[in-house]
């Protein structure tokens, strides 16, 4: 089992930034994807971004430029650093976590609020 623990949600102004980690725990033999989802109030989870294990990052097209995602595998953690945050970026933000090619977890979100 893996655990996923995410940390740094919180309420910033419009044209802020806020930075986001999520540690992993737990008993495995490798991480491989790992990614922040994002689920707006009364709409779906969608993907923000991923990072894979060598640590090749994509992104949604709607945070490109602004976000950063980042790695550390020698302390199993994930960051999505968000500049110029929008109030349309308002979502619980998801860690996720493939392990050994064939478990995903998640964490278990951290609310994100962007105030106009």
């Amino acid at each position: 089992q893996v655990q996923l623990v995410e940390s740094g949600g919180g309420l910033v102004q419009a044209g802020g930034s806020r930075r986001l980690s999520c540690a992993a725990s737990g008993i495995f033999f490798s991480i491989n994807t790992m990614a922040w989802y994002r689920q707006p109030p009364g709409k779906q989870r969608e993907l923000v971004a991923t990072i894979t294990s060598g640590g090749v990052p994509d992104y949604t097209d709607s945070v490109k430029g602004r976000f950063t995602i980042s790695r550390d595998n020698a302390k199993n953690t994930v960051d999505l650093q968000m500049n110029s945050l929008k109030p349309e970026d308002t979502a619980v933000y998801y860690c996720y976590a493939r392990v050994d090619y064939s478990k995903n977890f998640w964490g278990q979100g951290t609310q994100v609020t962007v105030s106009s």
